[in-house]
């Protein structure tokens, strides 16, 4: 199975495909609330039904390479992920995303799979144009962006309802010559 070594402590990057159902459900019982601050993730996958839809509609994504979704696994347990919500090959964009459980906050687990699906985007697809949005309350989030060197291009007032209430959402972004420069 494919799976990219996240460092020393044994984190793990792999797909999350739909025979992950089960366990990307506990997954997200265990952070329901934390991991729904921000995104609606928690409140789209509520069963094991939702859970394997949400995981197919993915698996869809990336066989029409409009999407990816990986798993972060720590210590053999999911305990977040990254993703490719969406992704225009052709006009070399994507926007990037993350979540994670509360026991793996803080330990740079999100900055380095970010990291390494951005490698893998910009080297292996020839996307130009990473982009990373977040809630301007986000400051997790927002403190990603900057650890990947991303520019802040605005804010997006009022844009984002989640949960009866309206978000700012900032947009940050990184362009192809600025990340191989960055790594280079």
């Amino acid at each position: 199975m494919f799976s990219v070594s996240l460092g020393d402590d044994g984190a793990l990057l792999r797909p999350l495909e739909p025979w992950h159902a089960a366990e990307f459900l506990a997954h997200i019982d265990r952070g329901r609330e934390h991991i729904g601050r921000f995104i609606g993730l928690p409140d789209r996958v509520g069963d094991l039904e939702s859970a394997r839809a949400f995981l197919i509609s993915y698996a869809g994504r990336a066989a029409a390479d409009t999407g990816r979704l990986y798993g972060i696994w720590l210590d053999d347990r999911l305990v977040g992920g990254v993703l490719f919500r969406t992704m225009d090959v052709a006009m070399g964009t994507a926007e990037a995303g993350c979540w994670l459980e509360p026991s793996a906050v803080g330990k740079g687990l999100v900055t380095r799979a970010v990291r390494a699906i951005i490698d893998w985007a910009v080297e292996e697809r020839g996307i130009h144009r990473v982009e990373w949005q977040a809630a301007s309350g986000n400051t997790a989030s927002i403190a990603v962006a900057r650890r990947l060197g991303m520019t802040r291009d605005g804010v997006l007032r009022e844009s984002y309802p989640h949960r009866g209430e309206r978000h700012d959402m900032e947009v940050w972004s990184v362009l192809a010559p600025e990340w191989r420069a960055a790594r280079g």
